[in-house]
């Protein structure tokens, strides 16, 4: 039961925009025009905070990991999963076109193509409009002038109640806001969760793991560095920076450029493109090579979460003289040789 909880409360983490909302306690007043926009702004650089009640995942933050035209993508940390959704307004609809949960690391899916997904909300935004939010749930927009009291402030919202076998899902859109509360229910139970918290200018700080060469030439040490992405930020910037800062490992040369990196879900593994100064000012031998492009891999192995890292430079195959990694063969994360702390 936790785990359907869990499951279904997820599904109703959307998000909320970031302009500050009526503190006083005022209402908000809805204007009889009204359009998904003005419920679900596109917003950069902010951290969305919902306290919750009912159950111990319905306390969340949310991030906003890109916005590009009509899309946005959502990082939702519950405590027990990091969800990365892609949702579009586009034809008068708000639609979840995809959902992974368990994604730790930063990855740009706006681009990808989408067929289908979940209509969340859809025009007209007026009291008894209805429609298949996905094959086993309806959606109807039950009022647009419900008041919602919030650590934020009281909003007038637009109610939208989704019903499937699994209970009843409703929540609460405030203007200029966004989502503002939502309520999963259903047999012995019900759970809660409600807008606490906005802060602008926040970026998502994660942990990436370096993996490096040891002065001895045999093993690899290790070291956590924090690394922070605002909105539309991208990891091959992130990271080569990162690697650069920290320029006593000599990981990256100055003049080394990572030209791609990214995740592809089919294969489940990393791709990195390396300008060609990784190989040119490397100056290392055969074996103290091999330990940097053992670093390599275990570095976005673990972040990545894969086994396998495919290496390129400035598109083409890698050959230094020492090493040569053929068209498609992958380097491959390896931790036996990680030197232990004393």
């Amino acid at each position: 039961m936790r785990k359907l909880l869990s499951i279904m409360l997820i599904s109703a983490l959307l998000l909320a925009a970031c302009n500050k909302g009526n503190v006083d306690g005022e209402p908000n007043n809805i204007p009889n025009t009204l359009k998904i926009e003005d419920f679900f702004p596109l917003t950069e650089n902010a951290k969305y905070t919902y306290t919750g009640e009912g159950n111990e995942f319905a306390s969340y933050t949310v991030y906003i990991d890109y916005v590009t035209d009509n899309r946005i993508q959502t990082r939702t940390n519950n405590g027990a999963s990091e969800i990365v959704r892609v949702l579009e307004i586009n034809n008068g609809q708000l639609t979840e076109l995809f959902s992974r949960a368990e994604t730790y690391f930063r990855e740009n899916f706006t681009d990808d193509e989408y067929t289908g997904g979940k209509v969340l909300l859809k025009e007209p935004l007026k009291e008894e409009n209805s429609w298949s939010s996905d094959e086993n749930s309806t959606t109807t927009i039950t009022g647009i002038s419900k008041e919602v009291v919030t650590p934020q402030g009281n909003f007038e919202t637009i109610e939208v109640t989704t019903e499937n076998s699994q209970g009843t899902t409703i929540e609460y859109y405030a203007k200029d806001k966004g989502l503002v509360k939502s309520i999963t229910k259903g047999e012995g139970y019900e759970v809660s969760s409600t807008l606490a918290d906005i802060e602008n200018n926040v970026p998502l700080v994660q942990t990436v793991t370096l993996f490096y060469p040891d002065i001895d030439g045999i093993n690899l040490n290790t070291v956590d560095v924090q690394v922070s992405f605002n909105t539309n930020d991208e990891p091959k910037d992130v990271i080569e920076q990162m690697v650069k800062d920290l320029s006593f490992y000599e990981m990256l040369s100055k003049n080394t450029k990572i030209n791609e990196l990214y995740f592809n879900e089919k294969e489940n593994s990393a791709h990195v493109d390396l300008s060609k100064e990784f190989i040119t000012e490397m100056n290392a031998g055969a074996a103290f090579e091999g330990l940097i492009l053992q670093s390599v891999a275990n570095t976005l192995g673990t972040y990545y979460g894969v086994q396998n890292i495919f290496l390129t430079i400035d598109g083409g195959p890698y050959e230094s003289g020492h090493i040569l990694l053929e068209e498609g063969e992958p380097l491959t994360a390896d931790y036996s040789n990680i030197k232990t702390a004393e």
